[in-house]
């Protein structure tokens, strides 16, 4: 079995970063920026965080580190980097499996409970999407991973919720999988520099108007303007004793990004100030402004802060840093060699077959062969089976997940002519207006 490789604590960036490279790097680190800011207040109620630390300005712990929500993203951004466009479900089964369910655990075990539920029945031998069928499959455990697809599809915001729905699929379903959806299509559009309102109606386009998620989104980010406590009024199921609620953190996350106008310092404040789920909205909302803003929005100190993973959910992401991830997604990481490939093993996963043309992977996780297949259009973000990947790959560095990845396309246009967006604006009402009879329905 191949070793996980660690990055360095800071990777250097380049010296003159393109703006997808510094938006990725936003908001990747804007996530882990946000969750270990949030950490501390998760499950608490802004009186109670008031009573104990007044208004929540920086870090409030010594030894600030990211939880479940960036270890599980780096996992996600890996495996996408390693697969790209052609993601299928059975990679992200078999990335459950090899590097998470047949594995000792770490203290989190497992992380939230959706991850336990899904755990749970990976470990009894059910197969997706069977295996998200669990009491939390509507947790916002997809959103707090959702990020990488929005790099990765930047500028993308259909085809990267169609890529999140396909890794949900083995944990998630139904308003989990929107949650999922509408932060990566947020992100996606963010990153092509999208103004806050055409991240929130992008994020509004890929899931189903009438569903809990959209409705919680308009109601929060139409209060937005009116402060965090009006947010957080128009969408917290109040006396519900669970705070990782998917249309719930989600709309918060949106909510305390469109009262700060995609700031970077007042958004993720304004999420974890509000309590509920608060590391998974900071997360959210940090990755969210951190796209659009880019990495020098972050205050350094709160970046200086945030180390490679420490494995503490996931022991197989220990020494993973969320930049190098990021750099890998924006194809900004330096090449090197391929390393020659592992000898057959009967541990799980099993290879697949190569068909022609296909082309080994460097030693690492997911060593399986990669096709090189021929570019294919976006379909709906539904759709179950992901499109072949297009020509021209850049090659990762060893690593978990290493091998060809599918070149990344920085254009900012819309994905097709009407779509969600046209030189950034937006067709039918505004998604910001107010909707206070959605609380009559």
């Amino acid at each position: 079995m191949s070793s996980i490789v660690c990055t360095p604590s800071v990777p250097a960036p380049e010296e003159r970063p393109s703006p997808l490279h510094d938006r990725g790097r936003g908001a990747l680190l804007g996530l882990a920026v946000g969750d270990a800011l949030g950490a501390p207040a998760e499950n608490m109620k802004p009186s109670e965080i008031r009573a104990r630390w007044g208004r929540i300005t920086g870090y409030v712990t010594d030894t600030p580190a990211g939880t479940d929500d960036t270890e599980y993203a780096i996992f996600s951004g890996l495996l996408l980097a390693r697969h790209g466009s052609a993601l299928t479900t059975a990679h992200v089964e078999a990335a459950w499996h090899e590097w998470i369910a047949d594995r000792a655990e770490g203290p989190f075990k497992g992380a939230g409970f959706s991850e336990r539920g899904t755990l749970e029945n990976l470990r009894r031998g059910l197969a997706a999407p069977i295996s998200a069928q669990h009491r939390h499959a509507w947790s916002d455990g997809l959103a707090m991973r959702a990020a990488p697809f929005g790099v990765f599809a930047a500028g993308r915001p259909v085809e990267a919720a169609r890529l999140v729905a396909i890794d949900g699929s083995v944990s998630h379903e139904g308003e989990g999988i929107y949650g999922g959806q509408a932060v990566a299509a947020g992100v996606a559009a963010a990153m092509a520099g999208a103004p806050p309102t055409a991240v929130v109606a992008a994020a509004l386009a890929v899931v189903p108007d009438d569903s809990w998620t959209a409705r919680s989104l308009r109601r929060a980010v139409s209060v937005a303007h009116r402060g965090e406590r009006a947010v957080r009024s128009a969408v917290v199921i109040g006396g519900y004793p669970w705070t990782d609620l998917a249309p719930e953190a989600v709309a918060l996350a949106f909510g305390a990004y469109a009262a700060a106008d995609g700031d970077f310092r007042d958004a993720v404040l304004t999420a974890v100030n509000m309590g509920r789920d608060a590391d998974t909205t900071a997360a959210v909302a940090g990755a969210l402004a951190g796209a659009t803003q880019g990495a020098a929005a972050i205050p350094g100190d709160w970046a200086a802060a945030i180390g490679p993973a420490r494995g503490s959910c996931l022991p197989s992401m220990a020494g993973q840093h969320v930049l190098e991830v990021a750099d890998r997604l924006t194809g900004a990481a330096r090449t090197r060699p391929a390393a020659p490939p592992l000898p057959p093993a009967g541990a799980r996963p099993t290879a697949p077959a190569a068909p022609p043309g296909a082309t080994s992977l460097p030693a690492g996780p997911f060593t399986e062969p990669h096709p090189a297949a021929p570019p294919a259009p976006e379909p709906h973000p539904a759709a179950a089976t992901a499109p072949a990947s297009p020509p021209g790959t850049a090659l990762l560095p060893a690593g978990p997940f290493a091998g060809p990845r599918p070149a990344v396309a920085a254009a900012p246009a819309a994905e097709s002519p009407g779509g969600w967006a046209k030189d950034w604006g937006v067709t039918g009402p505004s998604p910001l207006e107010d909707e206070s009879r959605e609380g009559q329905r």
